[in-house]
């Protein structure tokens, strides 16, 4: 895991991963801006018939204050979602300096798989945590329970999300399937790195594009044969 973080790392400045990180941080942040407009516009039609000349800056107040929260709530589920996009580029990269011949087997991701992962990942991150709030909240009296079991259920999660990245390039589904039941281990040392990215201000910046590269050094380096 060190290795892979390191070798990720020093990657980084490679063109085509700097273009990956400025676009997925773009349409990341225009996702919430877009968030942010659409409530803003909600709040001011629903205060409008009451609230008359103020109706613009509550709705302000109420539309920054949302779209705060929707990235501290939201941020790792949407940055996955946007990064599945972009991921192909990153493994392919990686491939590229580090696995060349595993490259020219490589099959691309088409688009609209890589949307349907993305998707399907910033689902599943929602739903499972929103299903676990309740034990969050519950374990808060502990003072170490929350957190512990946040980075088990979220490295579970970003283990699987980060891996299928990697394997949709190299394996069919009825592969995958087998391929992650074997890999159970790896792949939740690999979330349990991309979780503590993410919730370190900075670096859960570079946390997606950083454990893509992660997760096909991972991939790889598993791989016999």
């Amino acid at each position: 895991m060190f290795r892979a973080l390191a070798l990720s790392v020093a990657q980084l400045n490679d063109p085509v991963i700097r273009r990956v990180l400025v676009q997925s941080l773009a349409l990341t942040l225009a996702v919430f801006a877009g968030l942010g407009i659409l409530v803003w516009w909600g709040t001011r039609a629903l205060l409008a018939t009451w609230s008359g000349a103020y109706s613009g800056e509550i709705a302000s107040v109420v539309a920054v204050l949302a779209t705060l929260l929707a990235l501290w709530l939201l941020f790792r589920a949407v940055a996955i979602l946007v990064v599945g996009v972009f991921a192909d580029a990153v493994v392919e990269t990686v491939e590229a300096k580090h696995y060349p011949a595993a490259l020219a087997s490589a099959r691309a991701v088409p688009f609209h798989q890589a949307m349907i992962m993305g998707l399907r990942s910033g689902l599943r991150f929602v739903v499972v945590n929103l299903v676990v709030l309740p034990v969050y909240i519950a374990l808060l009296v502990t003072g170490v329970g929350a957190p512990i079991l946040f980075f088990a259920v979220n490295a579970w999660l970003l283990g699987r999300d980060l891996g299928e990245m990697v394997a949709a390039r190299h394996m069919d589904a009825a592969a995958m399937r087998g391929w992650r039941k074997a890999t159970g281990g790896p792949r939740f040392l690999l979330g349990l790195a991309a979780t503590a990215l993410f919730v370190v201000p900075v670096l859960n910046i570079l946390a997606p594009i950083l454990g893509a590269a992660m997760a096909t050094h991972l991939f790889h380096g598993g791989r016999k044969g």
